[in-house]
């Protein structure tokens, strides 16, 4: 019995006709090289709405792309129905490579990995200063997802009208961590806005923190009014606040240019899917000392060169502890 491949060159094997009359199947795929740019805003049980060209069109993913999921951030490729009019479902045929990751886990024991934003220059990690009270673990578990995903951190500091900032600033000070700090008065006339706005210019800011931090109010300061979303109230008992953001959602700043992606609130922040040894490149003043290193080093163990480098005056001790503070967020859990 004869067999042959897919691409056989043989003139003498008959072809099935085709009873439907249409175009044989092929196995050679379509480039769309005249699809069209844009950008995923948000998505919403398998229908994303993108901005292309100045005008929001919904989608969906095309078969071709299998598994492969458009997250908020993403640069996609689309064809059909363009004109954004209502009723009307284009269709993505294209994920351009990604600039960064934003990614998290359920939990450190979760095997699967979340992407929840991409192409975002930094991350704004939300937290307020006092109802609820501060997580420092969970900020630790956000730099080090930031870190690991090429994008730069940014903590910002809200209700500073109940509580001072100093104890967490002098937490977090030998990271040299840019801060916003606001108040809820700030917030209402408008000052935190545009203190927030000299580190969000021109940039693509994700948001993230656990519910009831105020992260959703401060979004809608920076926003066009009308692209604010629900805000919610923390609970007097519990004290954790109502998830009101369910989704995703990549909004336009207020004036010349800039994205922040307001994400919903977390209550944990896994880190199942980050490699430890990814972390110290985001510590350029004690990457030179790691070159004595064993191989595979995690640098939070015996034999790291790390401890001699440090000791010799290369470096800040207070780096390498800021460093293996962070590289402990896998064995700590986000509330101790």
């Amino acid at each position: 019995m004869r067999r042959y491949g897919k691409h056989t060159d043989e003139d003498d094997i008959r072809t099935r006709p085709n009873r439907k009359g249409n175009r044989p199947r092929t196995h050679i795929r379509p480039k769309h090289e005249d699809a069209a740019g844009g950008m995923v805003l948000t998505v919403d049980r398998g229908r994303l709405t993108c901005l292309v060209e100045g005008r929001t069109i919904v989608a969906m993913k095309a078969r071709e792309l299998g598994r492969k999921a458009a997250v908020v951030g993403d640069r996609v490729a689309l064809v059909g129905d363009l004109s954004g009019t209502k009723d009307t479902l284009a269709r993505i045929v294209r994920i351009e490579e990604r600039s960064s990751v934003l990614r998290r886990t359920a939990d450190d024991d979760d095997p699967y990995e979340r992407v929840v934003v991409a192409n975002a220059d930094q991350l704004a990690i939300v937290t307020a200063l006092a109802d609820p009270e501060p997580r420092p673990r969970l900020i630790d578990r956000c730099l080090v997802a930031a870190y690991d995903g090429g994008l730069t951190p940014l903590l910002v500091m809200t209700k500073s009208d109940l509580a001072p900032p100093d104890k967490l600033l002098e937490l977090y000070g030998d990271l040299d961590i840019p801060y916003v700090v606001t108040s809820r008065e700030e917030l209402e006339n408008g000052d935190a806005a545009a203190r927030a706005r000299e580190h969000l210019d021109g940039k693509v800011t994700a948001f993230v923190g656990h519910s009831g931090v105020g992260k959703t109010t401060l979004v809608n300061a920076l926003v066009p009014e009308d692209r604010r979303r629900l805000t919610g109230v923390v609970n007097a008992v519990t004290g954790r606040g109502r998830h009101t953001t369910t989704s995703a959602l990549a909004l336009p700043l207020s004036g010349d240019g800039g994205w922040v992606v307001d994400t919903p609130g977390v209550r944990s922040f896994g880190l199942a899917h980050i490699d430890p040894s990814r972390v110290i490149h985001a510590f350029p003043d004690l990457e030179p000392g790691t070159e004595g290193c064993p191989r595979a080093c995690s640098h939070d163990e015996q034999d790291c060169a790390l401890d001699g480098w440090v000791a010799e005056g290369h470096a800040d001790p207070a780096r390498l502890y800021s460093l293996r503070r962070l590289l402990a967020t896998r064995e700590r859990k986000e509330g101790d």
